[in-house]
C-alpha cells in the first residue's frame, strides 16, 4: 500500500475516533446540562475549573464567590512551626489553600521546608503538594477529616508512638482531626494558614440573583462547608432566603453535613469530592428529572 493510501486511511480512522468522542460527549446524560444556569460559589481563583467544565456541557455558570481567602488573624503558630519543622514526624494539610499558604509563608521567611512525611485530605490537596515540589505519602481512601485521621493513625502511630503532628488548616477549623489524633496518642500542633471570609462585594450580586423567581438559577453548587454557610449569610443580609426547591449540589459528605445543619439537605452529592464528579452528578440529576 502506498504512503499516500496509508496516510488517507490514518486520517479516516482519526476522523472516526473524533466522531465517536463527540458522540460520547453528546450522551443524553451530559446533554442534560444544556441551557441550565448553575451558580458557582467558589473563591474567584478556584471557580474557573468548575465553570469551564459546566460550560463544556452547555450550562451557563453564574460566578458569585461566597468565600474570600484572606490571611489568618496571626501567623505566629505557622511561623513557629515552619522554623521548627524538623521536630514534626508528619505534616497534614486539609486543603489546597493550606498548602499554598504554607508555601508562601515559608518563602516569605526564607525557608525551604522539607517535612519528613506529608498527609493530605484528598487528591486536589495532593496535587497542590506536588506543585510546590513535595510529595504526599499519606492519602485517605475517603476524602474526609475522619478518614484522614484514621489513615494517619494506622500508617504512623504504630511506628512512631506519640508522634508529633503538625496540622496546617483554615482558621477556626472544626476540631475533628486534631481531637481524633490526640485521642490516638499523637502530640498535635495546629497552625492556621488562612481564613475564609464572606465577601461583602458579593452581596449585591446575590441580592439581584435571588430577588425574582424568574431569575433564579437552576442549581447551586457547594464545594465546601464555608460556601454553604456564607451563601446563607449573604442571603440573610439581603433579607432573602434560599428557595427550598432549588437544586443544591454538594461536592462531598462534609459539605452535605453543613447543608443538613442549615436545614437545606443537598439534592445530590458527588460520588467523590472532585469537580469532575460534581459536574457528572449534576448532569445525572437533571437527566433523571427529564
Amino acid at each position: 500500500m502506498s504512503a499516500s493510501s496509508l496516510a488517507a486511511r490514518r486520517r479516516s480512522r482519526e476522523r472516526g475516533e473524533e466522531a465517536m468522542s463527540e458522540q460520547q460527549d453528546a450522551s443524553p446524560v451530559r446533554l442534560a446540562l444544556t441551557g441550565r444556569r448553575i451558580l458557582v460559589t467558589r473563591a474567584p481563583r478556584q471557580a474557573s475549573k468548575l465553570a469551564e467544565q459546566l460550560s463544556a456541557l452547555g450550562a451557563t455558570p453564574i460566578l458569585i464567590p461566597t468565600i474570600e481567602i484572606v490571611p489568618p488573624a496571626s501567623f505566629a503558630a505557622l511561623d513557629a512551626a515552619l522554623t521548627a519543622l524538623s521536630s514534626f514526624d508528619l505534616v497534614a494539610f486539609t486543603s489546597a489553600n493550606a498548602v499554598e499558604a504554607f508555601h508562601q509563608r515559608a518563602q516569605l521567611l526564607g525557608l525551604t521546608p522539607a517535612p519528613r512525611r506529608i498527609a493530605v485530605v484528598g487528591p486536589a490537596t495532593a496535587r497542590a503538594v506536588d506543585a510546590i515540589g513535595l510529595h504526599a505519602g499519606v492519602v485517605p481512601p475517603t476524602f474526609t477529616a475522619e478518614s484522614l485521621a484514621h489513615t494517619i493513625v494506622q500508617a504512623l502511630l504504630p511506628k512512631v508512638p506519640g508522634a508529633h503532628i503538625l496540622l496546617v488548616l483554615v482558621e477556626q477549623a472544626p476540631a475533628t482531626l486534631a481531637s481524633a489524633l490526640a485521642v490516638a496518642g499523637a502530640r498535635v500542633t495546629v497552625a492556621a494558614a488562612y481564613s475564609n471570609h464572606v465577601p461583602q462585594a458579593s452581596l449585591a450580586a446575590v441580592a439581584a440573583l435571588f430577588a425574582e423567581p424568574a431569575n433564579y438559577p437552576d442549581a447551586v453548587t457547594f464545594t465546601s462547608a464555608s460556601t454553604a454557610g456564607n451563601l446563607i449569610a449573604l442571603l440573610e443580609a439581603a433579607g432573602l432566603s434560599l428557595p427550598a426547591t432549588m437544586v443544591r449540589a454538594s461536592i462531598g459528605p462534609i459539605t452535605s453535613r453543613a447543608l443538613d445543619g442549615l436545614g437545606l439537605p443537598p439534592h445530590l452529592e458527588a460520588a467523590e469530592p472532585t469537580i469532575a464528579a460534581l459536574v457528572e452528578a449534576l448532569a445525572a440529576h437533571f437527566h433523571a428529572a427529564f
